[in-house]
C-alpha cells in the first residue's frame, strides 16, 4: 500500500461540488421540460427554480477548489489555471476544461432567468429559459459523468479502472442535486407557507403542493439505483483477476476505508434516508394520504445524502491512491 495521498480535500470538494452542482441543473431542467414550463403558480415550475439556483455556485466554488490543487495560489503562479486553455485536445483535462466553463456559463444564465425581475431579456425569458433547459440535461449529465471519467482514464490505479465508476458518480449527483434542492424548499419555503397565516389554509396548501413528494419519490428512486451501482462496482472488481480485485479490498469488511464505506456512505448515506423517506412516501403512494414531513426531518435527510455524497467521493479518491500505481 502506497498512503502518500497527491489529491486530497481541494480535488475531493471539487469532485462533490461539481457532482452536486451538476445533479441540480439536470434535475432542474428536467422537471421544467416535464411540467411544460408551468408559471410561478406551478409545481414543476417552483421545483425548477430551486435547481436552477442551486447549480452554479457549488460547481463554481469547486472549480476554485481545483485551480486551488493545482498550484495557482502560490507567489508567481496566479494565472497558471489559464494553460489549461491553450492546450486543446481530447485529453480528459481539456475537454473537462471547456465543459466545465460551458457548464457555469449556462448554468448562470439558466439561473438567471427564474429571476421575478430580469431586465434585458424582453418577452422571450420563457421560451430562453426553456430553450436553456434543453441544453442543460445533456450538459448536467455530461458534466457528472465526467468527473468519474476524469479518474477512470488513469489505468494505472485499479481502483478507478472500472467503467461502473461513471455511472456511480452519474447517479450520486443525480441524488445529491435532488437532495440540495429539498434542502433550499425547506429552508427557503417560499411564498405559499408565508401566506398560510391560519391553520385552515396553512393545510389547504400542504395538501396542494406535492412538490416535495415528487423530489422525494424520485430520490428514493435515486438511491436504489445507487445501492444497486455500487453492487455492480463490487461485482465488477471480484470477477476481474489481478490487482483490481486486489484493491477493492480496502472497503471491504476489514479494509482500511470498511467502516467510513460502509457506514458513512451506504448506511447514513443511503439506507437511513431512504428508510426514512419510504416511511413518509408509502402512506401517500398506497392509500393516497396527504404527504406531510415534519421540517426537522425535511432538513436531516438531505443533508445526511450529502454527507453520503461527499464521503463517496472521498473513499473513492483516497482508495485509489492508497492502493498504489500498477503497470509504472
Amino acid at each position: 500500500m502506497n498512503a502518500e495521498l497527491l489529491w486530497g480535500l481541494p480535488v475531493i470538494g471539487y469532485l462533490f461540488l461539481a457532482g452536486v452542482g451538476a445533479g441540480a441543473l439536470t434535475v432542474s431542467a428536467s422537471v421544467l421540460l416535464r411540467g411544460g414550463g408551468g408559471g410561478f403558480a406551478g409545481q414543476h415550475y417552483s421545483i425548477a427554480r430551486y435547481g436552477a439556483f442551486a447549480a452554479p455556485l457549488p460547481l463554481m466554488i469547486g472549480c476554485g477548489l481545483l485551480i486551488f490543487e493545482l498550484g495557482s495560489f502560490e507567489a508567481g503562479n496566479w494565472f497558471k489555471w489559464i494553460n489549461l486553455y491553450k492546450t486543446i485536445n481530447l485529453s480528459p483535462m481539456s475537454i473537462g476544461t471547456w465543459l466545465l466553463t460551458g457548464f457555469i456559463g449556462i448554468s448562470l444564465l439558466y439561473a438567471y432567468t427564474f429571476l421575478p425581475k430580469s431586465p434585458g431579456l424582453g418577452g422571450n425569458k420563457d421560451s430562453l429559459r426553456r430553450g436553456l433547459a434543453w441544453v442543460s440535461v445533456p450538459l448536467g449529465i455530461a458534466t457528472a459523468v465526467y468527473t468519474g471519467v476524469l479518474l477512470g482514464a488513469m489505468p494505472a490505479r485499479p481502483f478507478w479502472n472500472s467503467p461502473i465508476l461513471a455511472m456511480l458518480f452519474l447517479v450520486s449527483s443525480l441524488s445529491t442535486g435532488v437532495a440540495i434542492i429539498l434542502l433550499l424548499k425547506a429552508v427557503f419555503p417560499g411564498k405559499a407557507k408565508d401566506e398560510a397565516r391560519t391553520p385552515m389554509v396553512a393545510e389547504y396548501f400542504k395538501q396542494r403542493d406535492n412538490s416535495a413528494y415528487i423530489l422525494t419519490a424520485s430520490d428514493l428512486m435515486l438511491i436504489g439505483f445507487e445501492l444497486l451501482v455500487i453492487f455492480l462496482f463490487i461485482m465488477y472488481a471480484h470477477l476481474t483477476v489481478g490487482a483490481v480485485k486486489e484493491s477493492v479490498s480496502v472497503i471491504q469488511f476489514g479494509g482500511s476505508l470498511s467502516v467510513l464505506f460502509w457506514f458513512g456512505v451506504v448506511v447514513v448515506g443511503l439506507l437511513i434516508p431512504a428508510v426514512i423517506e419510504l416511511y413518509y412516501v408509502i402512506p401517500k403512494l398506497l392509500n393516497h394520504q396527504p404527504f406531510s414531513v415534519p421540517l426537522g426531518v425535511e432538513i436531516i435527510v438531505p443533508i445526511a445524502i450529502l454527507i453520503g455524497g461527499f464521503l463517496l467521493r472521498y473513499v473513492i479518491v483516497v482508495a485509489g491512491q492508497i492502493t498504489g500505481p500498477i503497470g509504472l
